[in-house]
């Protein structure tokens, strides 16, 4: 096991050092330990493109997602915070608040928790890519703090983060487009929502997902948030 965790980390060291900049490393820091010690574990679980030579990429996509989601399990079980099953261990401490396509929500009165799933991420390292950039992003309205990882009563594979409760007023779609661009990203896709700049995308950036608060601050509560990838069309260069 020590051996196997250690081989881990030595690898995820290298990926996660290429992966993000040293600025938005920043963004594993404040997401905790069980963050930073995730985002090794997948950076260096097996690499699928060696083990499944000659089939699609569906299929190794699709081993890259296990052999990560393995790492983690393996991991958030050795260190108690693996949830066996969120539906009835996360309703069983916080009161259920709502559910949308991304995450189930509960709030206990002044923090909020979230159980992702992964069918916007398609793997565990692209979910937390998503908490980095956000933490390196939005630092200083609602950073997530990831809890733990677990899988649903179904099964689906899950990471549990939580992020304060942000009190305040919905924004217009021109004073969320006029915020954005003063942090440096242009609307690219104004039917979802999309910013991008030549390393972050964005999107589901629309007026429930900004609020402002009564002091006057601006607060993303909740985003899209991805490397912009070369592959996704919009100008990346990462």
């Amino acid at each position: 096991m020590e051996e196997w965790y250690n081989d881990l980390l030595r690898k995820g060291e290298k990926v996660v050092s290429e992966r993000y900049t040293p600025q938005e490393r920043r963004g594993i820091e404040i997401g905790g330990r069980a963050l930073e010690i995730g985002a090794l574990l997948v950076g260096g679980s097996i690499d699928a493109s060696e083990e499944v030579e000659g089939r699609d990429p569906f299929d190794r996509e699709e081993q890259r997602r296990e052999a990560q989601e393995w790492a983690l399990e393996r991991w958030a079980k050795e260190n108690g915070c693996w949830y066996e099953n969120t539906d009835r261990d996360l309703s069983a401490k916080f009161p259920f608040l709502a559910e949308g396509g991304e995450a189930e929500v509960y709030f206990d009165g002044c923090r909020v928790v979230k159980a992702i799933g992964l069918d916007y991420f398609v793997s565990p390292q692209m979910a937390l890519d998503r908490i980095v950039l956000y933490n390196f992003l939005f630092e200083y309205s609602t950073p997530m703090v990831v809890i733990g990882y677990g899988r649903s009563g179904e099964g689906y594979f899950k990471v549990i983060v939580e992020q304060p409760y942000i009190r305040g007023e919905q924004m217009t779609e021109a004073e969320i487009e006029e915020f954005t661009q003063q942090i440096g990203f242009d609307l690219r896709r104004r039917g979802n929502w999309t910013y991008t700049n030549d390393d972050i995308y964005i999107s589901d950036l629309h007026n429930e997902n900004v609020l402002r608060t009564p002091m006057g601050n601006v607060a993303v509560i909740d985003a899209d948030v991805r490397l912009n990838l070369e592959e996704l069309g919009y100008g990346g260069r990462r």
